[in-house]
C-alpha cells in the first residue's frame, strides 16, 4: 500500500493525528535532524500498521515533510482496514 504523510517533528510523542482522504498527518517526537525523523516515522508507522520496520519505506521525500511512503507484509485488505480506523 502506497500511503502519503505529512510528518510532524519535534512532538511530544508520536501519533497519526489526523486522514484527509489517503494523507495522514503523523506527529513524530524526532527532531528533523539527520534523519531522525524519517527513522522515527518508519518505526512507528510499523508500529502502527503492525508489520516490521524493514517492510516501511519512503519512496520520496525524505527531505521534506511530505513523503511518499510504501507499507508491505500485510495485505492490502487489513491495510485498508487499519487506514479506515483513522479518525
Amino acid at each position: 500500500m502506497i500511503v502519503k504523510v505529512r510528518v510532524i517533528p519535534n512532538a511530544p510523542e508520536n501519533e497519526v493525528v489526523s486522514r484527509i482522504g489517503s494523507v495522514l498527518r503523523v506527529k513524530v517526537a524526532a527532531p528533523n535532524v539527520d534523519e531522525k525523523a524519517n527513522q522515527a516515522l518508519t518505526d512507528y508507522l510499523a508500529e502502527f500498521f503492525e508489520v516490521t520496520p524493514r517492510k516501511v519505506n519512503i519512496l520520496r521525500g525524505a527531505n521534506g515533510r511530505e513523503k511518499t511512503v510504501e507499507i508491505v507484509g500485510r495485505t492490502e485488505e487489513q491495510l485498508k482496514r487499519v487506514m479506515e480506523s483513522i479518525p
